[in-house]
């Protein structure tokens, strides 16, 4: 397969500038990809696929999905991994009966995203893996800080690299200068495999509702998320 001459433009020139001011991937790198079936992660795993097949970057990378108790045929994304030769692991994790069965929590996300991430952390390290790979993009960035901002007082948001000290690990988010709507078309124009979230609170989270807000003021100042990306950059802090 020849790259599209399309893709630099619309996505892989995006992907390594940020690779390279945060020095995301490096010779050599083994990298444990969170793949959900989600339309993010699919996307990175198909840009990752790209890079290190026809760029200059050299790494190995896998999927690593997380079984969490739910009913999910993860065939589509396994099909995926299988034609593009991308190793496929599952990783069993019973996150579902921890937060909807036995916490109960009325709140889930935090407590599932906290258990996810250790989750995935743990199965890289057991893969050998020296970074772990996120499908965050420049929405997820904006939107995490005006939850931040919103809910709990704070201007923070997370980082493009996140350096684990006590695991050994570091964090990467290849896609933090793309903006969802190109993850979106990403995905629709492949064809990418996107497997149905289960959890009973897709939808109606704090995220959700600050998502809206986000794509109300982009309406009257489309290169809200551009700038506030730059502004980030300006200050440093996403150093």
């Amino acid at each position: 397969m020849a790259v599209k001459r399309t893709y630099s433009k619309w996505f892989l020139t995006p992907v390594k500038r940020a690779s390279k001011r945060y020095g995301m991937i490096t010779p050599g790198d083994r990298i444990a990809v969170g793949a959900s079936g989600g339309k993010d992660s699919s996307a990175l795993l198909y840009i990752l696929w790209v890079l290190k097949n026809y760029s200059f970057l050299h790494f190995d990378f896998r999927a690593v999905f997380l079984d969490m108790g739910w009913q999910v045929d993860t065939e589509p994304l396994a099909a995926f991994c299988r034609e593009h030769d991308i190793p496929f692991h599952v990783e069993p994790a019973p996150i579902r009966a921890i937060v909807f069965e036995h916490r109960r929590e009325e709140h889930p996300c935090a407590l599932c995203s906290h258990l996810r991430r250790g989750a995935l952390n743990e199965a890289a390290r057991r893969l050998g893996c020296n970074k772990v790979a996120l499908g965050h993009h420049l929405d997820d960035l904006l939107e995490t800080f005006l939850m931040n901002w919103f809910y709990n007082g704070r201007f923070a948001t997370f980082l493009p690299v996140t350096d684990l000290s006590k695991s050994g690990l570091k964090v990467i988010r290849p896609l933090i200068y793309l903006s969802e709507a190109t993850v979106s078309s990403l995905a629709r124009v492949e064809n990418l495999p996107v497997l149905s979230n289960p959890c009973p609170a897709a939808g109606k989270t704090k995220r959700h509702e600050v998502k809206a807000v986000v794509n109300l003021l982009a309406r009257r100042y489309p290169y809200l998320r551009e700038r506030f990306l730059t502004a980030l950059e300006a200050v440093g802090w996403l150093e």
